[in-house]
């Protein structure tokens, strides 16, 4: 197990990410803010992102959080280290989806015992107005990632992203889905880590090609006010069900870097209803539920 390997990837996933975001946007910069336990790097108000983030964190703790606990009761009473890049890009353009991605690696330590470690991870894309090709392109790099471990990881990790990034007290996916995994020790450190890294490696690949197709579509204040609705959605989510969200505030993290996930503008219509056969019904009636894209 070497930890420091990991680390080293994932600081420069994040230095790699932001550097091929800020050519795509065009004049937005991400601006870096180091704190104690992490390196946080945010863009506003860019060309083609409104507010984009992408963190990298390492935490420590002599205690597992509840949010840890609660799923492995076996871990309680052990120190751990939790390190990820984790992020989120929130585009202006109605037509450009909002993406998130997460690559993470948890050890958790106890005086006499072997380490408990595992990887997790994954990407999701969330459309307002969603192209099939983009859908299939980005269900397509996600497979590609997950085809040289076997042809049961893509599927599998498909099915969990969609039974994760599910609103249940909406009955509806948070948007097309694509790769989320956790827990995974299976095959060794060495396949996991490889595994994690090819994961990461593709969330680049799947959004930059359909960022490049809609950045330039026009858009009024229809699609501007139904995309300000639905990010909502991701508020909802983010807030009430994210593992990731509940775990950094109990562990301590620093809070505006666990919550720059949040868009910057957001509304919510009570009972609002998109009228049959629009391109907003056409969302939640071909979009907002598990598929087969491949």
């Amino acid at each position: 197990m070497e930890i420091q390997a990991v680390k080293d990837y994932l600081l420069d996933l994040q230095e790699r990410i932001c550097r091929e975001l800020e050519v795509v946007d065009g004049t937005g910069t991400f601006v870096e803010d180091v704190w104690e336990r992490g390196r946080s790097r945010i863009m506003t108000d860019g060309t083609v992102i409104e507010k984009g983030g992408v963190n990298f964190s390492h935490v420590t703790g002599d205690n597992m959080p509840a949010s840890a606990t609660a799923r492995r009761p076996e871990l309680a009473g052990r120190s751990y280290q939790a390190m990820g890049v984790s992020l989120v890009i929130h585009p202006e353009n109605p037509y450009v989806p909002t993406s998130h991605a997460n690559v993470r690696f948890f050890v958790a330590e106890k005086p006499g015992e072997a380490p408990v470690w595992w990887f997790g991870g994954g990407f999701d894309l969330t459309p307002y107005y969603p192209v099939e090709e983009d859908c299939v392109h980005w269900h397509q790099c996600a497979h590609d990632a997950c085809a040289p471990f076997g042809d049961e990881v893509y599927p599998t990790f498909k099915a969990w992203c969609d039974e994760y990034f599910y609103l249940k007290h909406r009955d509806e996916t948070r948007g097309v889905g694509g790769l989320f995994f956790d827990d995974l020790d299976e095959g060794g450190f060495e396949r996991c880590f490889s595994l994690m890294r090819s994961v990461g490696d593709a969330y680049l690949k799947a959004y930059v090609p359909i960022v490049e197709r809609r950045k330039a579509m026009a858009w009024g204040e229809r699609e501007r006010n139904f995309q300000l609705y639905r990010r909502g959605r991701y508020v909802e989510f983010n807030l009430v069900f994210d593992r990731g969200t509940h775990f950094g505030l109990q562990s301590g993290g620093r809070t505006e870097s666990i919550l720059m996930s949040l868009p910057p503008l957001a509304r919510w219509e009570y009972n609002w209803q998109p009228e049959k056969g629009s391109p907003e019904a056409d969302l939640y009636d071909h979009y907002l539920k598990p598929r087969k894209w491949l």
